[in-house]
């Protein structure tokens, strides 16, 4: 019978050590997340270690150390695996997934893209002056498909123009004068890759939140709540006040129309009366000038006089505009005038 042998892999004692470390920070923090770290400097990365002492734990580590951990984690926490690749980062803290990303994302910073490398969004560039005076670097630019020019002795770059579209390599020339001109296409930062919580993996599509538009929606949102609780009376701690006021200019509206005797009303109906009164007694004095008494003449004749002298404001004022229109006109047609005697002349 044919002897089998068995082996058993020998582990470091550094590797079981860093492995049990991540399975302990695992459990120890309520979130997870992992990060590529890919061409980041080593000084910057070293920033951001430090801003985000305060906020998270931050864990470099051999991928398949990570892998071996994360077999050893729950079912929920071996999807995770899924994520790592490349260079690597594992972030632990206890702020919630999207104030993580924002986080990351706020920490990366422009960068120079380098030859070779594939262009993650078009790059333009745009119109306007440069510090470059004339020379050599007219044909630079042109080369590259820069639509370049000089004026007032500066090279001026004359339209916006899209230089290398998403997905394109960008050729050595390009990077080198991209550079030139201050243009970095590139943002340097980790790159959140997935994030664990509470059995839930969430990635950078669910993440990526429009605050503004987020807000806006929900300033919308409340606006057409409140005027649907109105318009339907139903009161709120929001509403209440604006539905009292309502309530009360129907209550008056509904007073005054059906003409209830009641103590707040007594100055509107008092004032609707004598209103009508003076109405009526004016209809009556156009029929039979004899009609009314010496003190209703006196009413009906301050009504007429104060009728009359709106009219007459109005007539005045109706005047004026027309004058003022007739000399506007004049002075243009003068202007015309002038105009053409120049044209005559040169």
């Amino acid at each position: 019978m044919e002897e089998t042998l068995h082996h058993t892999e020998h582990i470091p004692q550094w590797k079981k050590d860093e492995i049990k470390s991540i399975k302990d920070l695992i459990n120890t923090y309520p979130l997870f997340a992992i990060a590529g770290i890919g061409g980041i400097p080593a000084k910057q990365f070293q920033i951001m270690r430090r801003e985000l002492k305060d906020t998270a734990v931050l864990r470099v580590s051999r991928n398949t150390l990570i892998n071996r951990a994360l077999d050893e984690a729950n079912e929920d926490i071996q999807k995770m695996n899924d994520f790592v690749e490349l260079q690597t980062a594992l972030i632990f803290t206890e702020e919630n997934p999207f104030k993580l990303y924002k986080i990351l994302e706020q920490s990366k910073t422009p960068s120079p893209i380098k030859a070779g490398t594939v262009a993650p969004k078009d790059i333009m560039v745009e119109k306007g002056p440069t510090s470059f005076p004339p020379g050599p670097i007219l044909g630079d630019l042109q080369s590259v498909g820069i639509p370049a020019a000089i004026e007032q002795g500066k090279v001026v770059i004359k339209e916006n123009k899209v230089v290398a579209k998403e997905g394109e390599v960008v050729s050595s020339k390009l990077a080198a004068m991209l550079a030139r001109l201050e243009i970095h296409p590139l943002e340097v930062g980790m790159d959140l890759r997935a994030v664990y919580e509470s059995g839930f993996i969430f990635t950078p599509d669910v993440l990526e939140i429009d605050e503004n538009k987020y807000f806006n929606d929900i300033s919308v949102a409340f606006q057409r709540a409140f005027n649907l609780s109105v318009n339907a009376s139903y009161p709120t701690k929001a509403n209440i006040n604006i539905l009292l006021s309502t309530a009360f200019i129907k209550s008056q509206s509904l007073g005054l129309s059906a003409e209830i005797l009641e103590p707040d009303m007594m100055d509107k109906l008092i004032s609707k009366a004598h209103s009508q009164m003076v109405s009526l007694a004016t209809a009556a004095s156009a029929k039979d000038e004899s009609a009314l008494d010496d003190d209703l003449n006196e009413i009906v004749g301050a009504r007429k006089e104060s009728a009359e002298s709106s009219n007459d404001q109005k007539s005045t004022d109706e005047v004026i505009d027309t004058e003022e229109k007739k000399e506007e006109e004049e002075d243009e047609s003068e202007d015309s005038g002038m105009a053409g005697l120049g044209s005559l002349f040169g």
